[in-house]
């Protein structure tokens, strides 16, 4: 099991939501932002069972959450891995934790009657980063200024 590091465990605890990106039906990638935790050792997203997410993992367990840091936007942590449980959550205690992380709020006041929440328990394999103080302006990158350049010639 690939282990995140140690220099983004920090992001992992935030607010910053995760993109978690998973595989449809037809092989396609689908994307959205969601509420996770992270217990040290999984990644933990809620879901409820009638949404595409939860479909697309029972179906292929791959999974790739990434998280972009608030404050420092070309800082980033990327966790591929693959889902190895599904925990039921009727009592709704994690959606609950996580209304707290991210709302304040002690109880997710959105639930709905007819909602079957879950945990989605993530084991992460494999990561990719990024710890960019800054980023040099086009004009600076040397293709992007050729570019330009060539595009000011008169034709």
């Amino acid at each position: 099991m690939a282990v995140i590091p140690e220099q983004y465990v920090d992001l992992l605890q935030s607010r910053a939501l995760a993109h978690v990106a998973t595989i449809g039906p037809k092989g396609e990638p689908q994307t959205n932002p969601n509420w996770f935790d992270w217990d040290g050792t999984y990644i933990l997203l809620t879901q409820i069972k009638s949404r595409q997410k939860y479909q697309h993992v029972q179906r292929n367990p791959q999974v790739a959450p990434s998280s972009v840091d608030p404050t420092k936007p070309y800082r980033y942590l990327e966790v591929r891995g693959r889902v190895i449980h599904v925990d039921e959550d009727q009592e709704l205690t994690f959606v609950n934790s996580m209304a707290k992380k991210y709302l304040g709020w002690d109880v997710f006041s959105w639930h709905r009657p007819s909602d079957e929440r879950v945990v989605i328990v993530n084991q992460p394999e494999h990561t990719t980063s990024q710890n960019a103080e800054k980023v040099s302006p086009p004009e600076k990158q040397g293709c992007v200024a050729e570019a330009k350049q060539a595009s000011d010639r008169p034709a």
